[in-house]
């Protein structure tokens, strides 16, 4: 059915560049074509813009996650994003979207249509339980060889992003950050910039990593990773 619904993609040539230097590098070309003619049209460029889609993208194709962990699945958005890409570069990986349990309440809870993007693809496993508890207890479990990833999903929260973030490191320090929600803008635009701040703050505490970030305006996304 997701088949009929969503146009698929097409194995594409790997962007990720230079994998031995220090710098972070993929061939910004080929993640530009994969955006605009695979990604948008099955996803769009909301809530994620064309240049969080690169990030998106360009991470996933640099680390080769063998482990990618999502919260706040609502209708699934951003894992089905995580599949179309891994899908279209060949990447292995098992992709987790975890979201609160029906009977919690929250503001965003999508209730029936949680995660109906990525519904019936193998790939892609949906859970219902607190997605930092259950993304390291699966770690644990499994045991992964490679990298892992984390998308945190910033949702405005100063002290969701900094309890996220410092748990992540705490316990799997290889692993791979995306947040999103964290542009920074001076205070008196009245944005509420506490993920941007807890960001900081929370690398300020972890040494050696290095931070990525799309800087031109809102919603914004930063890609934490170690060096």
């Amino acid at each position: 059915m997701l088949d009929k619904l969503f146009k698929s993609t097409k194995k594409l040539e790997d962007p990720a560049k230079n994998l031995n230097s220090t710098e972070f590098e993929v061939n910004n070309w080929v993640v530009s074509d994969f955006v605009v003619n695979n990604l948008v049209p099955v996803v769009s460029a909301h809530p994620f813009p064309l240049n969080e889609l690169m990030l998106m993208t360009a991470t996933v194709c640099r680390f080769k996650p063998e482990l990618i962990f999502e919260w706040g699945t609502n209708i699934g958005k951003s894992a089905r994003i995580f599949y179309e890409i891994t899908k279209a570069f060949n990447i292995k990986s098992e992709i987790h979207s975890i979201d609160l349990p029906d009977d919690v309440f929250h503001n965003e809870h999508p209730q029936d249509n949680r995660g109906k993007m990525v519904r019936g693809l193998k790939e892609v496993t949906l859970h219902q339980a607190d997605g930092i508890e259950c993304s390291l207890r699966l770690i644990k479990q499994k045991s992964p060889k490679g990298k892992v990833l984390f998308f945190v999903d910033g949702d405005h929260s100063y002290e969701s992003v900094k309890k996220e973030l410092s748990a992540i490191l705490q316990n799997v320090p290889d692993a791979a950050v995306l947040l999103h929600d964290t542009f920074y803008q001076s205070e008196d635009s009245k944005y509420n910039i506490g993920p941007f701040k807890a960001v900081k703050e929370v690398l300020g505490n972890y040494k050696g990593y290095e931070l990525i970030s799309t800087n031109m305006g809102l919603p914004g996304m930063s890609l934490v990773y170690k060096k």
